[in-house]
C-alpha cells in the first residue's frame, strides 16, 4: 500500500492502539496490496477515551467492559457490583489500556 495512504491512516487512528503497536500496525499496512484499502477504511475502532468516561460513571455494572466486549469481566463486575467498588476504581487506570488492546485484536482479526 502506499506510504501516503498508511502515514494518513496512522494520523488518524494512532490515538485508538498503544504505543508499542504503532510500528507493527505500519509495518502490516505496508505490507498490503492497494485492494485491501477500501476494508481499511472501513474498520471501526473503539474510543478509550468514551470507554474512561463510561467506566467513571458506569464501571461498577461493568458496562465498560461489556462495552469493549469482555463480556466475562462485564459479568464478573456486575455480578460483584464492581468488586464491592474495588475492581471498579482499579478499572479507572486500565480500561483505557484495554480498550486499545481490543482494538489492536480488531486490528489483527482483519488482516492475519
Amino acid at each position: 500500500m502506499e506510504a501516503q495512504k498508511v502515514d494518513m491512516f496512522m494520523m488518524m487512528n494512532a490515538k485508538y492502539f498503544e504505543s508499542h503497536h504503532l510500528n507493527a500496525v505500519r509495518e502490516k499496512l505496508l505490507s498490503l496490496d492497494e485492494s485491501k484499502w477500501g476494508l481499511v477504511q472501513t474498520l471501526q475502532f473503539k474510543e478509550p477515551t468514551t470507554s474512561l468516561i463510561v467506566s467513571l460513571l458506569g464501571g461498577q455494572l461493568g458496562i465498560d467492559r461489556f462495552m469493549i466486549g469482555d463480556t466475562g469481566m462485564g459479568v464478573g463486575k456486575l455480578l460483584t457490583c464492581g468488586g464491592l467498588g474495588i475492581w471498579a476504581i482499579v478499572d479507572w487506570f486500565l480500561i483505557m489500556g484495554a480498550t486499545r488492546e481490543k482494538n489492536m485484536e480488531i486490528f489483527q482479526n482483519t488482516f492475519y
